[in-house]
């Protein structure tokens, strides 16, 4: 009794240059830079402010809060707490956004099941 396997072969260089220059492929590329170049202009702009401000403003850096807690230590924590922001946002995004379509192109390339 003969039993026919699945084609389990890697798709070839040629598949991957037609996935690449596939619309599909375009709009996944397009939804990952509609959310990546945004979010770093943004990050690297309040990244500049707060050197800028730790170089040129020290008297407002310097500025008490609370107890020995001044401005510059608020905003230099507050850069960990955005970056942990922005990889949740990321992530939030690529759930919903990204790995569904790219999942599509997946499953259109090796024509079988994902998982």
């Amino acid at each position: 009794m003969s039993t026919v396997e699945p084609d389990t072969r890697p798709p070839d260089a040629h598949d991957w240059e037609e996935v690449q220059a596939s619309p599909e492929f375009a709009d996944l590329r397009r939804r990952l830079r509609r959310f990546v170049f945004p979010m770093t202009g943004l990050f690297l702009v309040w990244y500049l402010v707060y050197v800028l401000l730790a170089d040129y403003a020290h008297g407002f850096m310097s500025t008490k809060v609370f107890g020995n807690i001044n401005v510059a230590l608020i905003l230099g924590l507050l850069q960990f707490v955005s970056t942990f922001a922005i990889t949740m946002l990321y992530v939030r995004y690529a759930n919903k956004k990204l790995d569904p379509k790219a999942a599509e192109i997946r499953e259109e390339i090796e024509g079988g099941d994902t998982k």
